[in-house]
């Protein structure tokens, strides 16, 4: 039992980077009704910068507490790949926000190769390791939580309730949902259509760069490639959790984290991306809106 308790926690905090991840892919797609492929790559993007702020922090400051750190490491991060999205946002996905629906997408595609081979190019091929930032381990009846592990669970938990607040009871979160229903309305009714979605660009790129300080700081190691499989991991907990739900965003990441932790110990690890994809074709046979999604409503 106790190591079953274990290997849930791991998937738990597993799936919380995934569900931070699968939030910026909900909120675009929410808005815009375009997946943008590009967005696990921010999220590796967002990881490196995260790095190279740490290791030079390191470099000048020797005395300073590790939540100092951790704190100017996310908010460099997330400046850095807000502007990123935002550059992409408009040099990319604007100008063909009209044209058919494949267009985007393969720009998307695009994007997410352009950023893989820059970081490949301006950091190396080979994976970046870094001091590990926090060691402190509790041990409570057998089982072992790491300090690591209790950081990534707040930060979730908060964010989560942030950027739903934010959704749900701020003038932005309405123009966002008046976009999500009918993004021609919204302009006549007087709402900046194109701010709006540059905005909601600018926060998935901040939640990435979230998401990838903690993977930094939790595996200690990060290299170019690592925007793909999590980002594809994330879509598929968007899809899970229901795209277009915020909880429902974070509750697919949760899932497929904790089917991954959970495989993996009990079954091959070699199998365990088909469980995890097994899992999402079986909800999506019985609940094709995903646990938390609505049903999409036609438009006449």
């Amino acid at each position: 039992m106790e190591y079953f308790i274990q290997q849930l926690i791991n998937g738990l905090t597993l799936g919380s980077i995934y569900g931070l991840i699968a939030i910026g892919y909900t909120m675009v797609y929410g808005i815009i009704g375009m997946i943008n492929f590009a967005h696990g790559d921010i999220f590796m993007l967002g990881a490196f910068i995260a790095m190279i702020v740490f290791l030079i922090l390191v470099a000048m400051f020797t005395t300073i507490h590790v939540v100092f750190f951790l704190l100017v490491m996310m908010i460099v991060a997330m400046l850095t790949t807000s502007l990123w999205n935002w550059t992409i946002e408009r040099a990319a996905y604007r100008p063909l926000r009209g044209s058919f629906r494949l267009a985007p997408l393969i720009t998307a595609i695009g994007m997410s190769i352009f950023i893989s081979n820059f970081v490949q190019v301006t950091q190396g091929p080979r994976n970046k390791p870094i001091p590990p930032m926090i060691s402190s381990v509790y041990t409570i009846g057998g089982i072992s939580i790491s300090l690591k592990q209790i950081v990534i669970a707040v930060v979730t938990v908060t964010l989560l309730a942030v950027f739903w607040y934010i959704v749900n009871r701020t003038p932005l979160g309405r123009a966002q949902r008046a976009c999500e229903q009918d993004r021609k309305m919204a302009a006549l009714l007087g709402v900046d259509v194109d701010k709006t979605i540059s905005i909601t660009f600018i926060m998935g790129a901040a939640l990435a760069a979230v998401a990838g300080t903690l993977f930094l700081m939790y595996y200690g190691v990060v290299a170019f490639s690592d925007g793909f499989v999590p980002g594809v991991k994330a879509f598929t907990a968007a899809v899970l959790g229901g795209i277009g739900s915020l909880p429902g965003a974070v509750l697919g990441g949760l899932l497929i984290g904790t089917i991954e932790s959970l495989w993996s110990a009990y079954f091959s690890i070699d199998y365990k991306d088909v469980a995890a994809f097994s899992i999402l074709a079986i909800v999506l046979i019985f609940l094709p809106s995903g646990l938390m999604g609505r049903p999409e409503v036609e438009k006449v």
